[in-house]
C-alpha cells in the first residue's frame, strides 16, 4: 500500500524562477528532498484555465512555453517527464461526466514545470495536468476536488500552481525585492490565518472579503489551484506554509502543505 501523500499548493510566480537559485527555488528543492516521492503527480495549474474540465492523457507530454518577453534561455528549458494515461483514466474516472481526456492538444505549462524543475529536476516521476474551468466558481471546484480526496491514499502528489495574491497590474518588473503592499499583506495575513483553522469557508467565498481581497485576487485564475488544494484536507491535516514571501510587492511566493 502505498503511503498516504500530502497535498501542496505552489506560489509559483515568475517563470524565470525555473532558472534561478534563489529563496524559493531552494525551497522547493528542499520539499522534493522531504517528502516520499510519489508514483505520480497531479497537477492543477493557473495556465490550464478553459472552458471545460480536460486532463492529460498522453505518455509524453510536452513543455509548453505559454509566455512572452523573457530571455532565449527559458525558452530552451524542456522537463520531459513521462505522462500517465492510467493516472488520467484514474482522474476521469473519479470526476465522473465532468473531465474529458486530452491526449494531444496540452503538455505541461510553466505553472507546472518551472516548480517541478526544482523539486523533481530529474523529471522521473509522471505528471498529469488537470485544467480549471474557467465558467465556475470557486465552490464549484472545492467540491469537484473532493472526488480526488482518494488519491492521496494512492500514491499521488496532487499540486496547485497558482499565487495566493497575484497583481500583475501593480507589480514591479525588475525589482523582486520590493516591499509587499499593504493590502496585499493584509489578505494573506487574513487567509493564512484561515488556511491554519482549517476555516475553508472565508477563502470559497473570497470576492465578498473587500477591497483586500479583490485587489489580491483580481482573477481567479491563480488562486483557484489553492482552492483544490484546500478540498483536499482531511481532518486531522495540519496546513503550514513551507515557502513564504512576496516578489515584486504585490505576488505571493507562500506555498501550503496539506498533511
Amino acid at each position: 500500500m502505498s503511503k498516504t501523500m500530502p497535498a501542496m499548493f505552489f506560489g509559483h510566480g515568475n517563470p524565470m524562477n525555473a532558472l534561478a537559485d534563489n529563496v524559493w527555488t531552494r525551497a522547493w528543492s528542499q520539499l522534493g528532498r522531504d517528502i516520499t516521492k510519489p508514483r505520480a503527480i497531479l497537477c492543477i495549474s493557473a495556465h490550464w484555465y478553459i472552458p471545460g474540465v480536460a486532463v492529460t492523457a498522453m505518455a509524453r507530454p510536452r513543455t509548453i512555453h505559454d509566455f512572452g518577453g523573457f530571455p532565449r534561455d527559458l525558452f530552451a528549458i524542456k522537463y520531459p517527464a513521462p505522462g500517465s494515461p492510467e493516472l488520467a483514466s484514474r482522474v476521469k474516472d473519479l470526476l465522473g461526466t465532468h473531465a474529458v481526456l486530452d491526449d494531444r492538444h496540452w503538455g505541461l505549462d510553466h505553472g507546472t514545470w518551472s516548480v517541478l524543475c526544482h523539486v523533481f529536476p530529474e523529471a522521473d516521476v509522471p505528471v498529469v495536468q488537470l485544467s480549471i474551468d474557467e465558467t465556475k466558481p470557486a465552490a464549484w471546484h472545492y467540491e469537484l476536488s473532493k472526488k480526488l480526496l482518494s488519491l492521496r491514499d494512492e500514491g499521488v502528489l496532487v499540486i496547485g500552481s497558482g499565487n495566493l495574491v497575484h497583481n500583475l497590474h501593480t507589480y514591479a518588473w525588475g525589482d523582486s525585492k520590493r516591499e509587499p503592499f499593504d493590502w496585499a499583506l493584509r489578505f494573506e495575513q487574513k487567509a493564512r490565518g484561515q488556511i491554519e483553522n482549517g476555516d475553508h469557508e472565508p477563502l470559497i467565498n473570497y470576492e465578498t472579503s473587500g477591497k483586500d481581497a479583490l485587489l489580491s485576487v483580481p482573477t481567479p485564475d491563480h488562486y483557484l489551484p489553492l482552492i483544490y488544494i484546500l478540498a483536499l484536507q482531511r481532518e486531522g491535516d495540519r496546513a503550514g506554509f513551507p515557502v513564504e514571501g512576496f516578489d515584486g510587492g504585490s505576488v505571493s511566493m507562500t506555498s501550503v502543505r496539506i498533511g
